[in-house]
């Protein structure tokens, strides 16, 4: 007998709560082995295929491709086990002819019937079959008296030993749903329940081992009322502010709303200060030009921002203060002894923070290589979560926009962010006369509760020193 087992979407990690379906990679009816992406979806961090722990026969999908899914919420049912064209049937009729099927709600199980020993070696987080568990026992039925112990006004306390059909399900309003697998196996049912605001875990079924069937939701549906139905539209219209006709309203949902959260987070809990510096930066785009040229035509060539990042993490081993967060619910500082350097791309998705770890232990080949790569995959959307979260201190290279300042928001939970201007031709005074000279502006900003202005203004001069005269990094080499 085949089993139907309902994936749901996997915790991804870093605190995400929902993710948007990009693209379906399977369609229903069709045949996915055991850790087959499914799904790609797009969460605040980046796009992720997201790989089936089961092996079988897709009988649902859960989502249009758009659509913004919670983490733990159905992604899809698949049908194991020896007949995996039993659910497709049950799902057919609506009225879950597959006798004794159990739907199983804990993506941590093994593959049932026909697939013992087949294990997901793909766990992302929370999720994943590892060995498989020992085989269940099916419970059947098993006829008692309305006055049987362990009812509660004539139904069974568990949907596998019901001994009464009441003509009306019942619905625990004030309890909390039960824990454990729903016992529906039609992913029509599902969907008519979802649509309708009927939470299955409350409902006891009238089909075989208290298998929900469609009556028993639509019975739920009736059951609920039209007075509540009737409410919902004045409800609504009391709730929502009227809108204007030449108004256009745009969800913060998924990477904006991850943004907005952490930048107004920024803002209500770091006391930041800003101190910014113009700097003749001719020196370093001549040592640019001069480490590129001896690397030959074929050599990777050294970008300017890995430049500065190298620059920014040799101010950091001086100023370790700003290589720091702020515990507050311990009242500490907690300075960090790695630098993970983060930087700010724009992509089409809108802005993200790749992260180059260990950037304290990198030459300016190795970071300029990383940022490369970190920069093709945030173009491209391919970004890990990973790649995304960790940063200790972050470089702003605003200067690409073709502005010369900015006092930029601190990447919470960080103590300190460098911004950079445009570089341009400005006059300059030079060894004491005016020339024309490759000018920026540099910006910190920084958490005034890791230190004080002394030491702030102290990395942020220790910067323009070697940006105006690149051997001054010699003396720690």
């Amino acid at each position: 007998m085949a089993e139907v087992k309902e994936f749901t979407l996997p915790d991804l990690g870093e605190g995400l709560t929902e993710a948007e379906v990009v693209r379906w990679l399977v369609e229903v009816g069709e045949v996915v082995a055991v850790d087959q992406p499914v799904v790609e979806v797009e969460t605040a961090k980046a796009m992720v295929e997201v790989p089936c722990p089961y092996g079988g026969v897709v009988t649902a999908r859960y989502g249009a491709e758009g659509e913004e899914l919670a983490v733990g919420a159905p992604l899809l049912t698949v049908a194991v086990g020896a007949d995996a064209s039993a659910p497709a049937a049950a799902e057919g009729s609506g009225s879950g002819g597959a006798d004794g099927v159990v739907a199983e709600a804990d993506g941590a199980d093994a593959a049932g019937d026909g697939g013992a020993g087949e294990t997901s070696g793909a766990v992302l987080v929370g999720y994943g079959t590892g060995a498989p568990p020992a085989r269940r026992r099916r419970v059947r039925p098993t006829p008692a008296p309305a006055a049987a112990a362990g009812q509660v006004n004539g139904v069974a306390s568990g949907y596998g030993r019901h001994a009464v059909t009441p003509e009306v399900p019942v619905r625990a309003e004030a309890a909390e749903p039960a824990p454990g697998p729903v016992p529906v196996i039609s992913p029509l049912v599902r969907r008519l329940a979802r649509q309708n605001g009927v939470e299955l875990r409350t409902l006891t079924g009238s089909g075989p081992d208290g298998l929900i069937l469609r009556a028993d939701v639509e019975r739920a549906i009736g059951a609920a009322g039209a007075p509540a139905a009737a409410a919902e539209p004045s409800a609504a219209a009391a709730s929502a502010p009227a809108a204007d006709a030449g108004e256009v309203r745009i969800p913060l949902r998924g990477l904006r709303g991850v943004v907005a959260d952490k930048m107004s987070r920024s803002r209500r809990e770091i006391p930041e200060a800003t101190c910014w510096v113009d700097v003749d930066a001719t020196e370093l785009l001549a040592a640019r030009r001069a480490m590129n040229e001896a690397g030959g035509p074929d050599a990777p060539k050294i970008s300017l921002l890995a430049l500065l990042a190298r620059i920014c993490t040799a101010a950091l081993a001086r100023y370790p203060e700003l290589n720091a967060r702020v515990d507050t619910e311990a009242r500490e500082i907690v300075r960090l002894e790695r630098v993970h350097v983060g930087f700010a791309a724009q992509t089409d998705r809108g802005l993200v923070v790749p992260v180059v770890r260990d950037a304290h232990a990198r030459s300016a080949e190795s970071l300029s290589e990383e940022l490369g790569r970190l920069t093709g995959a945030a173009r491209d959307g391919s970004l890990t979560p990973g790649e995304l979260t960790g940063s200790t201190f972050t470089l702003n290279n605003y200067g690409v926009f073709g502005v010369d300042g900015s006092t930029p928001i601190i990447n919470h939970p960080e103590a300190a962010m460098l911004g950079v201007g445009r570089i341009v031709p400005k006059p300059w005074v030079y060894e004491g006369e005016l020339a024309v000279r490759q000018v920026t502006q540099l910006s910190l900003t920084f958490d005034h509760r890791v230190c004080d202005g002394g030491v702030a203004g102290g990395f942020l001069r220790y910067v323009a020193d070697c940006v105006e005269q690149p051997a001054v990094l010699l003396r720690g080499v």
